[in-house]
């Protein structure tokens, strides 16, 4: 077995992302008081395996459906290298459907237990949320070939990843909380979206239509601005909406990161220049959460 093939497929650089919603949901349940360390940590651990699932399905799925080529300009992914066979990371993937679905069904017992009818409707969001994971490149008609990859992350990173998680520790749910969620969702999609510009020539080749290639590059990076700019804004709006404290404006020193990462998408067009921002963007999404959050602690 090939153990660095593997964890290069498992594109670790996108959990702190993935976690960042999760984060999010557990620093708005602290300070509403209903902060559970053994949700917190299935949560994570739940969130860990499900981005690893998303990634292997991602590498087979653009493996076998054409947008990783020979004239993709991207990193090089495990299948299209030849590093893994497209049989081993089918395996892969159905141990990570297995491990997400049991570490899944760990933590809606923990957060559930005596409500039934909760369980099961989470339970249903759980199996949704592996399906997408899977069928975004994967599958005869794969979604993220058609553009709607931005919608889906939008929900399952930020109204599913911090509202629901949320409620796993309060069972209960408060409209404002959309504000911080759509934040990571569209931080998230931003993440996307960088991603899908960097490979916009390769994608189009292959009939991949992600937003960039329907609305050109040009057009992207305006989109790119709004995903930051109204994402900020939301953050804004729920600290005016709950303000106590002005310890809570303490998010506001991730500006610069965002601004830096907009210009960049903006002036670089070279796949290998842009690329170190997915990143970039990731890690400040990260920030940003860690900031805000604690000042929603800090008294």
């Amino acid at each position: 077995m090939n153990i660095k093939a593997w964890i290069s497929a498992f594109r670790l650089r996108t959990l702190p992302l993935a976690l960042s919603s999760i984060l999010m949901g557990a620093f708005l349940a602290a300070a509403y008081g209903h902060y559970k360390t053994s949700v917190f940590a299935l949560s994570a651990l739940t969130t860990v395996f499900l981005q690893i699932l998303s990634n292997l399905a991602n590498d087979y799925g653009d493996s076998v459906n054409g947008a990783d080529h020979a004239e993709r300009r991207g990193p090089k992914r495990a299948v299209q290298s030849g590093q893994i066979t497209p049989a081993d990371m089918k395996k892969g993937i159905y141990l990570f459907v297995g491990l997400t679905f049991v570490s899944g069904l760990s933590l809606l017992w923990v957060a559930f237990k005596d409500n039934l009818l909760l369980f099961f409707t989470f339970l249903g969001l759980g199996i949704l949320a592996i399906v997408a994971a899977i069928t975004y490149t994967a599958g005869k008609k794969p979604y993220g070939y058609a553009g709607l990859g931005d919608i889906s992350v939008l929900i399952f990173f930020g109204w599913l990843g911090v509202a629901g998680s949320f409620f796993l520790y309060a069972q209960s749910f408060y409209p404002t909380l959309l504000l911080p969620a759509t934040s990571c969702g569209l931080f998230a999609v931003g993440v996307l979206n960088i991603n899908n510009i960097r490979d916009i020539q390769s994608d189009s080749m292959a009939g991949k239509r992600s937003i960039p290639v329907r609305i050109g590059r040009d057009k992207a990076v305006i989109y790119h601005w709004l995903l930051l700019a109204i994402g900020f804004s939301c953050g804004i709006a729920y600290t005016l909406l709950n303000y106590a404290s002005p310890y809570q404006w303490l998010f506001l020193i991730t500006l610069p990161l965002f601004l830096i990462n907009a210009r960049a998408v903006k002036k670089f067009e070279d796949p290998q220049q842009i690329d170190p921002y997915l990143k970039q963007m990731a890690i400040s999404t990260l920030q940003f959460v860690v900031t805000f959050g604690a000042g929603l602690l800090i008294y």
